[in-house]
């Protein structure tokens, strides 16, 4: 263990899970351009719109015949508009292995009350059993589990003759893994974790599987306005073009053109998923050779790229309380923000004691490189506190 300051500190020190960091040189500047005090149905306002909504068909590559919107409140809003508006035409299966696949159990079970539904669970750091899925049903999960760190390998389980949709909460995934658009029929993400754009608005992307569903089945439940797709039986064509459910920060939609833009410039998806591979990497390296370390995520193949979770397997604090185990893990973050290398990476308040560090496309890989030497240091210096408390 080093109990000697690194020389060399991250260049960012935003490693936060949402909202996350912005992109490399992004800078105040790059708002200028931003349609603000107009009426977001106005000409100018709604091109903007309309080329965010361009832009992130052609960076992710969605195919011509889905459909893609901005919605209010985050990618929650955009998951929870999918929810209840779609379900209820037939069963639903519905997965969870953090705490907002959680949050999606919770809302099929107590608040849409749905009676044929089944819960696959599995526990931070696992994935449930993807061959018991029943795709006669409709099925609800996340594809990157941002608060444990674990995502599924692929969409291979996913069957192609599905009868059921698949409703995707791929918040911390996307522009970072290879979504599988044939096998989603309701994919959703929010701007403030995918590219680290500002906060409240998200995007829900639909397959003419998801549409023909909002055109022919009609929800048992009262659904509030800002979840509304269609009007009169019809899918509200106008949403995909850039007209809003309700008022957008145009000042938001500026910084997420500028972020795809940014995006754009690289040479396709492949690239920003490398981006985020290589800032996994380093983590994982750097995992590899420190035996106080692991991953939350058990399995390899299921390690999230972007929202990684770590906790503290070192005898001696393995050896404390759970208290004690998330007390450590705090101070370690604390320390780390104290010196300001390292802001926000404490585990999510539901999921294990431990740390959970941003490696999406807008982190630089050598600040990850940087960020893991201080976190030895951090380490070093709050188990030697231990030592002299004890």
């Amino acid at each position: 263990m080093t109990t000697t300051a690194p020389a060399v500190r991250p260049a960012n020190a935003c490693f936060s899970s949402g909202p996350c960091a912005k992109r490399p040189g992004w800078t105040p500047t790059v708002l200028r351009q931003a349609a603000l005090g107009r009426s977001h149905r106005a000409k100018l306002p709604k091109a903007k719109l309309k080329l965010a909504i361009d832009l992130t068909r052609e960076v992710l590559g969605v195919p011509s015949d889905y459909r893609i919107g901005i919605t209010p409140a985050s990618d929650t809003g955009a998951f929870e508009m999918a929810m209840w508006s779609m379900l209820g035409a037939r069963g639903v299966d519905v997965l969870a292995w953090e705490s907002f696949g959680e949050g999606w159990v919770a809302d099929i079970a107590k608040e849409l009350k749905l009676k044929d539904a089944r819960t696959l669970k599995a526990p931070y750091g696992e994935l449930p059993d993807l061959s018991q899925v029943s795709f006669d049903n409709d099925v609800v999960f996340t594809w990157n589990g941002t608060t444990s760190g674990v995502r599924v390998p692929d969409a291979d389980w996913i069957p192609a003759d599905r009868k059921g949709l698949t409703l995707c909460d791929a918040t911390s995934a996307a522009f970072a893994q290879a979504l599988d658009w044939p096998k989603l029929d309701v994919t959703t993400f929010s701007w403030q974790k995918a590219l680290g754009g500002e906060a409240g608005h998200g995007i829900i992307i639909l397959s003419p599987r998801a549409a023909e569903r909002l055109e022919t089945h009609k929800p048992s439940w009262p659904l509030p306005k800002v979840f509304r797709l269609t009007k009169g039986g019809k899918l509200i064509e106008g949403i995909f073009e850039g007209e809003t459910i309700n008022t957008p920060s145009m000042l938001c939609v500026e910084d997420y053109i500028d972020a795809l833009q940014w995006a754009k410039s690289f040479a396709g998806l492949k690239a920003l998923i490398a981006r985020a591979d290589a800032n996994a990497k380093a983590i994982a390296d750097w995992v590899d050779r420190t035996p106080w370390v692991d991953f939350l995520a058990r399995v390899p193949e299921t390690r999230s790229n972007t929202s990684v979770c770590l906790k503290v397997v070192d005898p001696a604090i393995a050896a404390l309380s759970a208290d004690g185990q998330a007390a450590f893990a705090k101070a370690l973050a604390a320390f780390l923000e104290k010196e300001k290398v390292a802001f926000d990476i404490g585990s999510y308040r539901d999921a294990p004691a431990g740390l959970r560090i941003w490696c999406g496309t807008t982190i630089e890989a050598a600040d990850v490189k940087a960020l893991t030497h201080w976190l030895d240091y951090a380490f070093a210096i709050e188990k030697s506190k231990l030592a002299k408390a004890a």
